[in-house]
């Protein structure tokens, strides 16, 4: 009788370019999203930036990445890489 016992909430994954690469052990993700304009209607692209944890060092500007909420890893870094799904341009 083994049943599954869900933690807690679903981990929130996102898909973007690393646009940074020059910390140690951390990439800079933008992550693009479409939201329509609040009194116009239009629908706009807008882009957020998040710092994700590398362990690594593999992740390199172009590249584009899955990344996955998780605890606090320092006053800025909420994110850590999963996965390198595409590499980018040399």
């Amino acid at each position: 009788m083994s049943e599954l016992v869900q933690q807690g909430p679903r981990k929130v994954q996102k898909i973007g370019r690393v646009v940074s690469d020059k910390m140690e052990k951390t990439v800079v993700v933008a992550v693009d999203y479409l939201k329509p304009h609040p009194l116009y209607r239009k629908i706009i692209r807008k882009t957020s930036k998040f710092h994700a944890h590398d362990e690594e060092n593999a992740c390199k500007v172009g590249d584009l990445v899955r990344i996955e909420e998780t605890r606090p890893l320092s006053r800025t870094k909420r994110w850590m890489v999963v996965e390198i799904m595409q590499r980018g341009e040399e």
